[in-house]
């Protein structure tokens, strides 16, 4: 069977060109060396016996075929060096032959990987052939008078001598061991940075090397780790954010010389360091209040901002009332609320069909999210976006009132979700240009939009007749006509006097191949739509699925059926992430969350209070799926390193977003109740040894959830004892951890550091 999910890797090999570099500047020196030595001493030296390389007992097979293979390759690079100079870098040699042999060794480590007869040798050497070069130059220091003699004679030509002390640094073997000692933490230091360069790559011997190297070591940097936690100091971050600060969307540092034209400043530019402070909270914070309720109603003193319902309350988006900030429902283009609005776009295409047809839908700024909130009347789950403070707090108040909802910003970058994902995409005066950059971020919405799915586009240049108006939907009639959309209808609400405008996408590449014009072009063939980690937008059509075989070509199956029931385009022939045959990976993960969830419940989780809830590490949305009949919804993250399951999931009828863990989330602080990781931590640690430590994750995670809130971790029992080690540094509750079934629920408290450090 082929694997259903596969990810490329680059092949990077470093030059061949450096060891003849190194050889020629040794031969150079060496002859320096040689004419030094004559005008000091006026006497020929003997000729040397070249070292061999005797290793300990001790070190396996594998260690001797290393080091073997080392020693024939510097031995066989000698041979092919020009005679003359042969003799006399060996004429000057004496018995520092040792340390040149090992500097050899080095720079054959260095290169190995560019020989292919050779491969062995770019791998790393362990501790253990370490020691044993070691020992093999100390088998070489019986002739220390001559060295010394070359010692003495060096020290008048200092300056030239600089470069064969770098190239050469054993040819004195009469500094004994703290030399010895010196020369091998330099080789040590050399290996940990061809560690570091060749991470990634697919060179197998180095891929073995370094998994031995992680194997070898994992409970002794499990140990470090503890021990690094434990002395932790937490302060709050001193930052103009405040208590809603967003990493990734408040970098200071970047803000002060950010382009603005295309809204790069609102785009994610994350710090180079993950952040370890801790987000305060706001003076008088409450429990959130539980949904229904908090769809009409938040606590003023969770999100104290006011700005908008000064500027927005004649629109009935929210008002302050006591010590409430209330909903009333309506939004610029629905004044009169979003239940009549959303009855009238049925109304006007019955084609829509909501909670059947139309299961998952994005929003385009989003305002506070009451068209997505009222939209759970009719079953529908809509991924709502807007910029943030663009209308002050406006995503926040949607997550705290319990509405899916993200900080984010059609600028120069596609929006984290896959190709043809949506089945209807929405914009009410959501003040997106789309006419114009020849219509770039149309065409990002037609990349995430599914084949035969509407863009509802409610807007005044649909129903006014203002000069500008009209010019705007002359070239909007151009542009849609040009990508082959349909203009399904117009209609026009009476009560909130507004117009609405219907374009259907198409389901075939027909009217594509047809076009008098290849304007918008079609994109390349390498032009993955499912590529969208910071992946810049590109103004072009994206082919549309020519087989029926294809996710795409078919619309899903009507909800709440395509829940449970695994997507026509999933092959037997195709390997899934558990190892079986994709559609069976896929109900057996279904039916593996309904058992976990039932688990959940018997160890003290109360889903009545519990709103809005992250999966950290979705696979096929098992997790999520489990869920529906409660009163919550799901965010699923699909980590950039994994499988691409993400168009899995939106088929499934749920919403989800790609993301990086070493990175922080879109989000603003205490939005989530629950956030669960299912073997995140462990494979953050081995995927990223070097970047990625698991404190910057924890932070976030204590940034994201709201006091009160949850994490529940399923992973391996090392990774569970340092999450926590951490979250108990933080100040939360552990209600119950078994590090060898590798399960640990924690809640957070109320607890925050006094003191402040200054992050920018």
């Amino acid at each position: 069977m082929a694997p259903a999910f596969s990810k490329g890797r680059g092949n990077k090999r470093p030059s061949s060109t450096s060891y003849t570099s190194t050889v020629t500047t040794l031969v150079f020196v060496a002859l320096c060396v040689f004419g030094v030595w004559m005008v000091a001493s006026n006497s020929m030296v003997s000729s040397p016996k070249r070292a061999t390389i005797t290793t300990h007992t001790a070190i396996d097979n594998t260690e001797e075929e290393l080091l073997e293979s080392v020693t024939n390759t510097n031995n066989n690079n000698n041979d092919n060096s020009d005679e003359s100079s042969d003799q006399t870098v060996n004429n000057n040699q004496d018995d520092s032959s040792d340390g040149i042999t090992k500097s050899e060794e080095s720079e054959s480590n260095e290169n190995g990987s560019s020989d292919n007869n050779n491969s062995d040798d770019g791998a790393l050497l362990s501790s253990t052939q370490s020691e044993a070069l070691s020992e093999s130059n100390e088998n070489g220091s019986s002739d220390n008078d001559n060295n010394n003699q070359i010692k003495a004679s060096q020290k008048d030509e200092e300056n030239q001598e600089q470069t064969m002390e770098s190239q050469n640094n054993n040819v004195d073997s009469g500094g004994g061991e703290s030399q010895e000692q010196s020369s091998l933490g330099n080789d040590e230091q050399e290996n940990e940075k061809q560690l570091r360069e060749d991470k990634g790559e697919n060179d197998d011997s180095a891929e073995e090397a370094e998994k031995k190297r992680k194997k070898a070591s994992k409970k002794e940097e499990a140990k470090g780790d503890d021990d690094n936690n434990n002395d932790l100091e937490w302060h709050l971050c001193n930052v103009t954010a405040g208590f809603d600060f967003i990493p990734c969307l408040d970098n200071e540092k970047y803000l002060k010389y950010s382009h603005r034209k295309h809204y790069e400043h609102r785009e994610r530019h994350c710090p180079e360091d993950a952040p370890t402070c801790l987000v305060p909270l706001p003076n008088g914070y409450k429990e959130h209040i539980p949904w229904p309720s908090s769809r009409d109603k938040i606590w003023y003193h969770n999100i104290p901002h006011t700005k908008l319902a000064e500027v927005k309350g004649h629109q009935n988006w929210v008002k302050l009332t006591g010590e409430f900030l209330t909903f009333p429902g309506g939004g610029t283009q629905f004044i009169h609320g979003a239940l009549h609005y959303i009855d009238f776009l049925q109304k006007a295409e019955a084609g829509i069909g909501w909670g059947k047809h139309t299961r998952v839908i994005l929003d385009v700024g989003c305002g506070v999210g009451s068209f997505g909130g009222y939209l759970f009347e009719r079953d529908v789950i809509a991924m709502s976006f807007a910029p943030k403070d663009e209308h002050e707090a406006q995503v926040q108040f949607a997550l705290e009132r319990g509405i899916p909802a993200l900080s984010a910003v059609m600028g120069t970058q596609r929006l984290q979700f896959p190709g043809r994902v949506f089945d209807l995409v929405h914009c009410a005066r959501c003040r997106v240009p789309w006419h114009e950059d020849g219509g770039l971020l149309l065409l990002e919405l037609n990349r995430v939009l599914r084949p035969g799915g509407f863009f509802v586009w409610s807007a005044t240049p649909v129903y006014q007749t203002l000069k500008e108006d009209v010019e705007i939907w002359k070239q909007m009639s151009a542009l849609t006509k040009a990508m082959c959309w349909e203009l399904v209808t117009i209609k026009n609400d009476t009560l909130n006097q507004v117009g609405a405008a219907f374009f259907r996408k198409p389901v075939s590449n027909e009217c594509y191949e047809q076009r008098e014009e290849n304007e918008p072009p079609m994109c390349k063939d390498d032009d993955d739509p499912n590529a969208a980690w910071y992946v810049p937008l590109q103004a072009c059509l994206h082919k549309l699925p020519g087989e029926k075989s294809e996710r795409g070509a078919e619309w899903p199956e009507a909800w709440p059926e395509r829940l449970h029931k695994a997507p026509y385009w999933l092959s037997d022939s195709q390997v899934g992430i558990f190892g079986k045959p994709l559609p069976q990976d896929f109900v057996e993960e279904d039916q593996r969350w309904k058992d976990v969830i039932d688990e959940l419940s018997n160890n003290g989780v109360s889903w009545s209070n519990i709103r809005n809830v992250m999966d950290m590490r979705a696979v096929y949305g098992g997790f999520a799926a489990a869920l529906r009949d409660l009163q919550l919804w799901v965010f699923n993250v699909v980590n950039i390193d994994s499988p691409d399951t993400l168009p899995i999931i939106y088929e499934r009828g749920l919403i989800g977003i790609y993301h990086d863990w070493c990175e922080s989330f879109s989000t603003y602080p205490r939005t989530y109740d629950l956030l669960h990781a299912d073997q995140l931590f462990s494979k953050l640690k081995n995927r990223y040894p070097f970047m990625c430590k698991l404190a910057p994750v924890i932070v976030e995670v204590d940034r994201i959830v709201r006091p009160g809130g949850s994490l529940v971790v399923r992973d391996e029992s090392n990774a569970i004892s340092e999450v926590e080690s951490l979250l108990k540094s933080l100040h939360w509750e552990v209600t119950l951890s078994k590090d060898q079934e590798g399960v640990l629920f924690a809640k957070k408290g109320y607890w925050r550091p006094t003191s402040f450090v200054s992050l920018f």
